[in-house]
């Protein structure tokens, strides 16, 4: 309990991340649908996004009124992306003056009032399929002879994604790599990175869809890979509306030498660790992560080691986003150049230590969280704990 508020939590949040799991030891009650309960004056409510947008007006006119105080628990965005929600909620000076509180899984600048969590670490290991692959990671080091040199995976077509599949095409690296793109095209953020060639700038040129071969798929996606669609965005065709980017198969990484991730956010200097760099820290696979500004300086931060003893790894200090992606794609292509079996084995220890600090963050995350939002509320709101 808070003592001095009420906490009331949002049940649906339990559907989208572990809050509502880790608050409820701490909360005075719940609900289902937020008009079936009175309001109680003066609570602090936890409301997640899909009851926050159905009730946007009344929520707003509540917390104006100083009625009752509202944390909007959003823990599938962070970050860059969690602009765009608060853009789309009309919420942003609400935020910006502590009106509203936030738990994301993202880190922002100082003048949001952010509690960052971070869910992705824990959504890996709730799924049995994922654990079983993660059995085999042996598998990787045992087999010297690879077909493919790394695993590159991309979803939606983000420009970071598509100035790296285009250069990589033109120096010829892209088909020695396991890749896809789910997307035909590239969204927003033109002009904020190019790919000039020939007088051409390859970031707008459109692409079409790159499935992974259906051996490489998480098995109940195989036999959508070939089913018919009009979409230019197929993963939600592809993975049948379900969330099919937190499963792993094993032969992916089994095949590859290292990972090439690109993760969502690259231009906003605030990291969000979603599933996709999770994946092969969790199987035990080298990785290069595509990402912000001080990305890497974030996992040391949280204990990951990284490869920085092999590699240069010093565009992760590149504040120009220019500049560090074509950076990026220097060190790829040159690794691409090495010994990559010897490059793998040099890997193993640190890539072995991360499978064990993976498992402990996992429970430090869970553990720690309550504390935190304790002491989150009193920074922000001293007066209702």
């Amino acid at each position: 309990m808070l003592g001095k508020s009420k906490l009331v939590l949002d049940q649906n949040c339990q559907f989208h991340c572990e809050v509502y799991d880790l608050l409820r030891p701490l909360a005075d009650d719940d609900f289902y649908e937020l008009q079936d309960k009175p309001i109680s004056t003066g609570a602090i409510y936890v409301v997640g996004y899909a009851q926050f947008e159905k009730h946007r007006d009344w929520l707003v006119e509540l917390v104006e009124s100083d009625t009752v105080k509202i944390i909007l628990s959003q823990t599938s965005e962070g970050s860059w992306t969690m602009l765009g929600v608060l853009r789309r909620l009309r919420i942003e000076h609400l935020v910006k003056s502590k009106k509203i509180l936030l738990i994301t899984t993202g880190d922002m600048d100082d003048s949001w009032a952010n509690l960052q969590f971070d869910s992705y670490m824990l959504r890996l290991y709730n799924h049995k399929e994922n654990l079983r692959a993660c059995d085999r990671t042996q598998e990787i080091y045992s087999k010297s002879h690879k077909p493919y040199k790394f695993l590159f995976l991309n979803g939606r077509g983000r420009p970071h994604r598509k100035y790296l599949i285009e250069r990589f095409a033109l120096s010829g690296i892209l088909d020695q790599s396991l890749w896809s793109s789910l997307d035909s095209d590239t969204i927003d953020k033109h002009g904020w990175i190019d790919l000039i060639h020939q007088g051409k700038n390859l970031i707008l040129n459109p692409r079409p869809i790159k499935y992974l071969p259906p051996q490489y798929e998480y098995d109940s996606y195989q036999d959508r890979i070939d089913s018919p669609t009009t979409d230019t965005f197929v993963k939600h065709h592809l993975f049948n509306n379900t969330w099919g980017d937190i499963y792993l198969k094993a032969e992916p990484y089994i095949d590859t030498y290292f990972s090439l991730v690109t993760e969502t956010v690259f231009f906003y200097p605030h990291s969000l660790r979603s599933e996709k760099i999770y994946k092969p820290i969790a199987m035990g696979h080298p990785f290069i992560a595509v990402a912000n500004c001080g990305f890497y300086r974030d996992l040391h931060k949280l204990g990951f080691k990284t490869f920085g003893h092999l590699i240069d790894e010093s565009f992760d200090t590149i504040e120009d986003n220019q500049s560090r992606i074509e950076r990026i794609a220097e060190v790829v292509e040159d690794l691409c150049q090495q010994d990559l079996a010897s490059f793998l084995d040099s890997c193993h220890d640190i890539c072995k230590y991360n499978q064990q600090r993976y498992a402990e963050a996992r429970l430090e995350v869970r553990e720690e969280f309550p504390d935190r939002f304790l002491n989150f509320l009193n920074q922000h709101w001293p007066n209702a704990t």
